[in-house]
């Protein structure tokens, strides 16, 4: 009974942590967009002086400038989940700050089950891994490609990451450089997925780590 006991109090300090550090991720972007809104005048009033001047090719380098500027912080998905919204895109800025391109797609069904917190949990870790794995490689190497949607009647998510070489296998969790809480983190993701009656896999090879995940939709 103790051990149960221990066990549940770890995983919920670990979901506890987790969720408190997407938070922190998810504000850190939106306070980014707030600072991008409030010069919002500044920016249309510089624009305006130019044009006064009549000097065109200012105004449209500085156009460029400022879509450079607002691609960093513009919510690139809406999977119809608004906290998975948030997780994601954050971690998709956390990619473009680290210089990992990521090519993305992600709709979730409302038929699927499966509550935002689970979701955010098994999304943000499998990206949190792929993120780390890409730090460690050249940038001309590094990407990430994500995709959420369907596949027959299951809820279908896939990882796939650079990787610099294949990664050791201990039963069935891969180990990282990061070590044992890596590990933990992806025995969090396989656990919500077996409460949910679905199956994950994971495939390593040289250049490349892909983690997919079938979750069963109601009905």
């Amino acid at each position: 009974m103790w051990l149960e006991k221990l066990i549940n109090k770890r995983i919920d300090a670990y979901q506890s942590d987790l969720m408190r550090k997407y938070c922190d991720e998810v504000e850190a972007m939106y306070t980014k967009m707030r600072g991008w809104r409030h010069d919002y005048h500044n920016h249309i009033q510089a624009m305006q002086a130019s044009m006064a001047l009549g000097n065109y090719e200012e105004v449209n380098a500085y156009l460029r400038q400022l879509n450079d500027d607002l691609t960093t912080v513009d919510t690139v998905l809406k999977t119809g989940r608004v906290m998975v919204d948030a997780i994601l895109n954050g971690k998709i800025s956390i990619a473009a700050q680290n210089h990992i391109p990521v090519n993305a797609k992600a709709v979730i069904p409302a038929a699927a089950g499966i509550n935002d917190v689970e979701l955010c949990v098994i999304i943000g870790n499998l990206m949190d891994n792929a993120i780390e794995e890409n730090r460690r490689l050249a940038e001309e190497k590094r990407f990430i490609r994500l995709y959420i949607g369907t596949k027959s009647t299951y809820l279908y998510i896939a990882v796939t990451n650079a990787a610099g070489g294949k990664l050791e296998k201990t039963g069935t969790i891969f180990q990282s450089s990061k070590g044992a809480e890596h590990g933990f983190g992806l025995s969090r993701v396989t656990g919500i997925i077996k409460k949910h009656r679905g199956t994950f896999s994971a495939d390593s090879e040289d250049g490349g780590f892909t983690a997919e995940a079938l979750i069963p939709l109601d009905g």
